[in-house]
């Protein structure tokens, strides 16, 4: 922990925002994904979603174990709003059909991924490479999730209008 104090704080300041914004952009996708999963019948898609639900728990506690280490805390605030953020949609799964939460989660993965990329960037800024190694495997785990949701809306047919509103090329 000595080498933080060796860089500028804007690096240390930077990491530690994006992992707070990821941590508890981490329960929201869980609660979405595991209410997203709870609507679907049966299926292979059913059963990747309750594992991609497993990883986003298993993102947070890394995430979480990174802002110990960093002598940083989650905002409770921003807790609080991304839990009840994550609950809704997941419940909002029940009624909105199968190709709207599969849309909008493959969106949020494609942000995730890159999220997760930056702070890798100032965790190599601050030496810290172990830090480096698991913001990049959970980089990779994202953009995964991503290309999944992907392959999943392809060819949907409310695929393009979807995009010109929203985006997400």
């Amino acid at each position: 922990m000595e080498y933080l104090h060796k860089v500028p704080r804007c690096a240390k300041e930077n990491l530690i925002r994006i992992l707070q914004n990821a941590y508890s952009g981490e329960v929201a996708a869980a609660y979405a994904y595991r209410g997203h999963w709870k609507s679907l019948r049966e299926s292979p898609e059913k059963e990747k979603i309750k594992q991609i639900e497993a990883e986003e728990w298993d993102h947070r506690r890394r995430v979480g174990e990174w802002l110990e280490k960093l002598g940083a805390k989650p905002r409770p605030l921003r807790e609080k709003v991304f839990w009840t953020i994550g609950r809704t949609v997941g419940l909002s799964c029940y009624v909105s059909g199968w190709f709207m939460p599969m849309y909008f989660a493959g969106r949020l993965e494609s942000k995730n991924s890159v999220e997760y990329e930056d702070a890798a960037v100032f965790a190599k800024e601050l030496e810290m490479h172990d830090c480096v190694d698991d913001l990049l495997e959970m980089a990779r785990v994202e953009l995964e999730h991503e290309i999944f949701f992907r392959e999943t809306v392809a060819g949907h047919r409310l695929l393009p209008a979807m995009k010109r509103v929203f985006g997400w090329s």
